[in-house]
């Protein structure tokens, strides 16, 4: 299995013009959050933006959205129905697609802290948009039978989450790692980044099944809120690719600069907090200090 190098992810970087506006760098949805789990989505939020998104959207919980979108002025907040638990409602369905019919936006980010919202399996098998499934969204797609996506996609489950989608016990073996990755990518029809120690990029590709390690990160990502900020990474670089199409091929290549990115931006961030004191809104913070690292490296 190959290793994704910095020389890789600098020339697999979507270009960056100039004279671009914002609406060249793509739009990104981010779908996320409930009453009880409010933070997941602010994480993967702001990781989208400092990744490069031109736009991002957050469309979370009625409830909280005066609360966030005075905290996060960056992004656009779009309040939708929730029911009596906090949690995103069924009914936010026809308030969503509407939205996105007007704004259009590039790709969606969909599951983080929204528990069982009922719109989580009708957002999966309906929504119209290249997609990245984190979390509640990849407990989710486990409870929809043979589930395989139509559309671009990329999955970032942890060793727990991969285990139970394809019903095995949770193992940190290397070489079981890379066959759970490969599995579940060809099983969905889908990238798949399982996240841990060296993340692992998997696709399949007519069949054949091909992987990546990443080198970058260590134990300082070992705490809740970092796979949000990845999957914000993820988004952010892959909607950059919007001009040139959301294809697969692109998802690819953004899943393998985000896993790397995110993977630098933890490492600079422990220099300065320690392994022990990263939090994941540093790592956030450290997303474009490890760009300007990654391009300062290759001039």
């Amino acid at each position: 299995m190959d290793k994704i190098t910095c020389e890789e992810v600098v020339s697999l970087f979507p270009p960056r013009d100039p004279s671009a506006y914002k609406g060249v760098f793509g739009r990104v949805l981010v779908v996320a959050g409930s009453r009880e789990m409010c933070g997941a989505g602010l994480l993967c939020a702001k990781s989208a933006l400092r990744a490069g998104a031109g736009l991002v959207y957050w469309a979370l919980p009625a409830s909280m959205q005066p609360a966030f979108a005075a905290a996060l002025p960056d992004v656009i907040t779009v309040p939708l129905p929730e029911n009596e638990r906090g949690k995103i409602a069924l009914s936010a369905w026809p308030v969503l697609t509407d939205f996105i019919n007007k704004h259009r936006p590039t790709l969606a980010v969909v599951g983080m802290g929204m528990q069982d919202s009922p719109l989580l399996p009708k957002l999966l098998e309906e929504i119209q948009l290249p997609l990245v499934i984190d979390a509640d969204g990849l407990n989710a797609l486990g409870k929809i039978p043979s589930f395989s996506f139509k559309q671009p996609a990329i999955v970032t489950p942890h060793a727990g989450e991969i285990a139970r989608l394809l019903n095995t016990a949770v193992v940190v073996d290397e070489s079981f790692r890379i066959l759970q990755a490969a599995q579940l990518a060809d099983q969905v029809n889908a990238i798949c980044v399982l996240k841990g120690p060296d993340t692992i990029v998997a696709v399949s590709d007519g069949g054949k099944l091909n992987s990546w390690q990443n080198p970058t990160g260590g134990p300082a990502l070992a705490k809740g809120g970092s796979g949000d900020v990845l999957s914000g990474v993820i988004a952010g670089i892959w909607a950059q690719f919007a001009a040139q199409g959301l294809t697969v091929e692109n998802g690819l290549r953004a899943a393998k600069c985000a896993v790397y990115v995110h993977g630098l931006a933890g490492d600079m961030a422990a220099k300065e907090f320690s392994d022990y004191g990263v939090l994941p809104s540093d790592t956030s913070c450290y997303i474009p200090l490890a760009l300007r690292e990654l391009f300062g490296e290759e001039k």
